[in-house]
Order: C-alpha cells, then sequence, then structure tokens
C-alpha cells in the first residue's frame, strides 16, 4: 500500500487507503459507485462471504470490477502444479473466480455480469526468475515453499519452470509467457 500512496502522491491523486478484510469490509452499504478488485479478493477463504461483502458495498447501479486469474490460463496451471504438492488446504481455488458461471452463482440474482477473457503477458530475465520473484513476493508460491522441505522445493521448483517454459513465447531465454485472466463488470440492478 505504500508503494500506491506514492504513486497516487506523484500522479497528483487524493486516494485514501484503507487494509480490509474481503470478508468483513468496514464499509456501510451501498458506499461506492464503483467496487474494484485486481487479482486480490479471488484468494479469500470464504468466496461467498466475499462476493457479498463486494454486492453489499456497491450501491444499486452500481458496478463491481474484477480481473481474476483463469483456472485453464497460466496462473491456473501454477495453482494447479502447486496443489499438488501440497495438502488439500480446505478452501477452494482462486482460480474459480476466473469463470463466468462460478461468479454467477457468487454474486446470485440481481445483478448482470460481462466477462471477457484477456491476458497479461509475464515478462521476465528467464522462468527461473520468475520463480524467484514469485516465491519471494506471491503469497501462494511463498506458502507453499514454506511448508515443504529442500527436495520438495527442488521439485516444485523445477515444476514451475517446466510449466512456464511450456509456456514461453520468447526464443532467448528469457520468458513472455501470456497469463489468461478474466475481465468482469457485475452490475448491481436498481
Amino acid at each position: 500500500m505504500e508503494h500506491g500512496r506514492r504513486r497516487a502522491e506523484a500522479e497528483g491523486l487524493t486516494v485514501t487507503f484503507q487494509e480490509a478484510d474481503a470478508e468483513a469490509l468496514p464499509f456501510a452499504d451501498a458506499s461506492f459507485d464503483v467496487v474494484l478488485s485486481t487479482f486480490d479478493v479471488m484468494f479469500a477463504s470464504d468466496q461467498e462471504k466475499a462476493a457479498s461483502e463486494l454486492r453489499r458495498v456497491c450501491r444499486p447501479g452500481g458496478q463491481i470490477g474484477l480481473a481474476n486469474w483463469t483456472p485453464d490460463g497460466l496462473t491456473g496451471q501454477v495453482f494447479k502444479t502447486i496443489s499438488k504438492c501440497l495438502p488439500p488446504p480446505g478452501v477452494r481455488s482462486p482460480g474459480l473466480w476466473g469463470s463466468k458461471p462460478h461468479l454467477e452463482t457468487l454474486f446470485g440474482p440481481g445483478v448482470s455480469i460481462a466477462a471477457q477473457n484477456r491476458n497479461l503477458m509475464f515478462r521476465y530475465k528467464s522462468a527461473a526468475h520468475w520463480v524467484e520473484i514469485y516465491r519471494t513476493y506471491n503469497g501462494p508460491v511463498m506458502e507453499a515453499f514454506a511448508k515443504l522441505d529442500a527436495t520438495a522445493g527442488r521439485a516444485l521448483e523445477a515444476d514451475l519452470v517446466a510449466l512456464l517454459e511450456s509456456a514461453n513465447l520468447a526464443k532467448d531465454g528469457t520468458l513472455v509467457a501470456p497469463a489468461e485472466y478474466l475481465e468482469v463488470v457485475v452490475t448491481k440492478k436498481g
């Protein structure tokens, strides 16, 4: 959030940043015209509660904008690779948020949902560099490596590098790989 504050200040924007639990947002009902989550709310433990909170704080006629990794895209495959070497976490895959039918179930009646698949291009020095960055800064990947012994950690690293290389469009040793996500606009009916 500190990076966001500095960026807003540099852009001359007045922005209030507030850390909150996606399953218990500290805002009154119908507080916002637009509610937005970019690759975040999908990681909430209780998916129904998180969707309910997004809907609750959005005013009638307002919109909820989401960018969520798809279950079959590259990041969805990363989730599946990680899950193979860890015991089941007891929560559903965050990749489910990248499926329009799942979102229709989560948000229920009284909304319309427009969704379109898009790609974000991962660009890293190499597949190994991607793993290094993600095992240092990405919650799910960090958690996976923290729970594994050294041998299992090396195996996971090799599996992730192989997965990334299988999607790599670059031919020069760098990594340029499309990561599919679902761009979603949920409109809350009046």
